[in-house]
């Protein structure tokens, strides 16, 4: 039997061996690359091995007084010895305000795969990966005890043990600083604890106050409780408008604090360019701006805002607004310019302020101010521009266009705001455009084109790049009719399990073709000619009408109001939306549909809310585990008490709800709702 060749990793022997016959006395003469090893038995066995015994031939020779014989080369494979691992960076301690999200991160080095087991108070929490994420916090969580174990094959380590401190949220501290609620655009406001299903109806509950404003309000208001204004707190909701004006309420009195209007000199705002109709009368402030309490020496809001100026030249500009007064901060305004070089083809493609306007809601993410451009009615030229700003020095720090080589791919997403997931990732829908459907070897469109897609982008070292994708089999023949995706917006689902115990990382969107479309944030499915097989899930007819708005999440169900139809409900079960609705609304949403927002309390007395569009526009208050039961809407008080005027097309309006009120964007205000007096 020769000898036969062996596999050790680094600091183990190898013993090799050899079966020969023929007259004793036989004797063995073993060497190594050549050399000898002055062995005379039928087996040799190697010191410890290092690195540089890799690929080293054994032989060999057995001989007796008849003759000798060489045996063939066995070879020694020495491979390197699995680094255990080691923590570099321990998970810290959070302090957060009950609804929040906490989210603990270690860093660990060691041979890869490294597996990480994380525990709260003793117990596992099933998630392998170097982040673990409570995305809504409790009162319950407080004091919560965090570790993580990170594991290979060469063994174990296990981290610090770290404290969450859940603080209760104070009565009257509710905040809105972002559209939608927060960074997944979920909608849902969990820290309400003044409305409830038993006291939204028409006898407790009805309009208080119209907030008069300059121009149409497109972009959602938003809510800061306790902040200080002229050397007293107050709760203020921030509105703009399409006039390009700001404005702080306080929520309690509904006292004007401040209006600023961010027009330049000899500016006005911009007029319906190319005649589109989409934002009329003008175009001012349409995207949902987004506020940080710690920027500034108050507190800062973000603004995008287009006008025109005396010679005709159209502006794009980025604000950065005082909280408590509407100063201008950070040496701002900033204007908005970019360029992207084509790939593959080379040369640069150039924005142009006119051809554009900035109605998706804006996404701050450390640090960045991001934001995507929609076009004016589909008028060409134009391509998919998303863009990066630093927060501090209002100055541009990334940029990426989505059709460099063909054209349109805007994102439209009916004002919804481009969506985050903790790993700082960026999701959005992106509207009918070019799509290569030539790939490369990546399964990428070959130019870089990526028209009618949920796309996924990378925001690490300030570079916007697509990482993943998912176009539908016929993106292109939707593209061509007008029926793509981009009308509606992508949300971030919380992370869920099915019944095997895997957990899933999932986002949301549909636009109009009527189908919902469920992707793997960590696998999108790319593109197939043929099918959509290799998409998580799709839900072909579920939402006849087609999308022309945002989604919401609560409590394990996803809430849709798709073109004519009832708003519904799809319940997650196994990780994946229910094949038909759960349940619906007993009335139906012309168009645009509607575009619903959450209040609970944990998972507590949710309420679903959503607007409905026309020349008298009516607020609508549904119990979010059975949408057939209408709570409220503002029809129904006699007299018309609650009626508001809402004679615009309403699919950017959103309602928003903060400390027992709902503000409602209107042509020329902002409506209040609440418990009546």
């Amino acid at each position: 039997m020769q000898p036969a060749s062996q596999m050790v990793t680094a600091g183990q022997t190898a013993t090799f061996t050899v079966t020969a016959s023929g007259t004793a006395p036989l004797t063995y003469k073993w060497q190594k690359n050549g050399t000898n090893v002055g062995t005379n038995s039928a087996s040799y066995t190697t010191p410890a091995t290092t690195a540089a015994d890799d690929n080293t031939i054994i032989r060999v020779t057995v001989s007796n007084t008849a003759g000798s014989m060489t045996s063939s080369p066995a070879t020694l494979r020495v491979t390197a010895a699995p680094v255990a691992p080691a923590i570099t960076t321990q998970p810290a301690g959070l302090t957060v305000t009950a609804g929040q999200a906490a989210t603990f991160n270690v860093v660990a080095s060691g041979t890869m795969p490294l597996s990480y087991e994380w525990q709260k108070n003793g117990a596992n929490v099933g998630t392998n990966s170097s982040t673990f994420s409570i995305p809504s916090t409790t009162t319950a969580d407080d004091k919560a005890q965090i570790l993580v174990k990170v594991s290979n094959a060469a063994g174990s380590i296990t981290s610090g043990t770290v404290t969450l401190k859940v603080i209760p949220p104070p009565v009257g501290t509710a905040m809105v600083l972002t559209y939608h609620n927060d960074i997944e655009r979920t909608g849902q406001n969990l820290t309400e604890t003044t409305l409830t299903p038993s006291n939204v109806n028409s006898t407790t509950f009805g309009k208080l106050a119209s907030l008069a404003v300059d121009g149409l309000v497109d972009a959602e208001p938003l809510y800061v409780s306790n902040l200080m204004v002229a050397g007293a707190l107050h709760n203020v909701v921030f509105v703009v408008t399409e006039h390009d004006s700001a404005y702080a309420f306080d929520a309690v009195t509904f006292a004007q604090l401040w209006k600023v209007s961010v027009l330049g000199v000899n500016e006005t705002t911009s007029d319906q360019v190319h005649g589109c109709g989409q934002v009329a009368p003008e175009i001012g402030i349409t995207s949902t701006p987004v506020i940080d309490l710690s920027a500034g020496p108050h507190g800062t809001i973000f603004v995008v805002a287009m006008s025109k100026d005396s010679g005709g030249n159209y502006h794009q500009r980025l604000h950065a607004l005082d909280l408590t007064t509407g100063a201008e901060l950070n040496g701002g305004p900033t204007s908005i310019q970019a360029t992207f070089t084509r790939p593959v083809v080379g040369g640069q493609v150039t924005f142009d302020p006119m051809q554009y306007k900035e109605r998706v809601g804006l996404l701050l993410l450390n640090g960045v101010i991001y934001m995507g451009w929609a076009s004016h009615c589909d008028i060409d030229p134009y391509t998919g521009w998303v863009m990066g700003y630093s927060q501090s020095t209002l100055q541009q720090v990334s940029v990426m266009n989505i059709t460099p080589n063909g054209s349109e791919g805007a994102i439209w997403m009916a004002g919804a705001g481009l969506a985050a997931d903790t790993s700082n990732y960026i999701y959005f829908l992106a509207g009918n455009g070019t799509f290569d459907t030539t790939l490369d070897v990546s399964g990428d469109p070959n130019k870089g084109d990526y028209g009618n897609g949920f796309i996924k982008l990378s925001t690490a070292g300030n570079t916007l790049n697509v990482v993943d994708y998912f176009n539908m089999h016929d993106t292109v023949s939707e593209s061509n009719v007008d029926a793509d995706l981009g009308s509606g917006g992508a949300m971030v689902l919380p992370d869920l399990k099915d019944n095997l115990g895997n957990t899933w990382h999932l986002a949301v969107g549909a636009g109009k073709d009527q189908r919902i479309y469920v992707v793997n944030r960590d696998l999108m499915g790319k593109f197939n000619t043929s099918n959509d097989n290799a998409i998580y899930h799709e839900l072909d007819g579920a939402l006849p009408g087609g999308v022309w708005a945002m989604p919401a999440y609560f409590n394990n169900t996803v809430y849709y109001g798709s073109v004519g139809q009832p708003l519904k409900a799809f319940t997650i079960a196994n990780a994946k939306l229910g094949a038909s609705a759960s349940s619906q609304s007993p009335s139906s949403f012309g168009y645009p549909g509607t575009t619903p927002s959450i209040s609970a309390n944990g998972i507590t007395n949710g309420i679903v809310w959503a607007i409905e569009n026309g020349g008298i526009g009516v607020l609508h208050a549904y119990d979010a585990t059975n949408l057939a039961t209408e709570l409220y809407n503002s029809n129904r008080a006699a007299g018309g008490r609650d009626q508001f005027s809402d004679n615009v097309d309403c699919k950017f309006v959103t309602p928003m709800i903060a400390n027992g009120k709902v503000f409602v964007g209107t042509p020329s205000s902002v409506v209040v709702f609440g418990l009546l007096p």
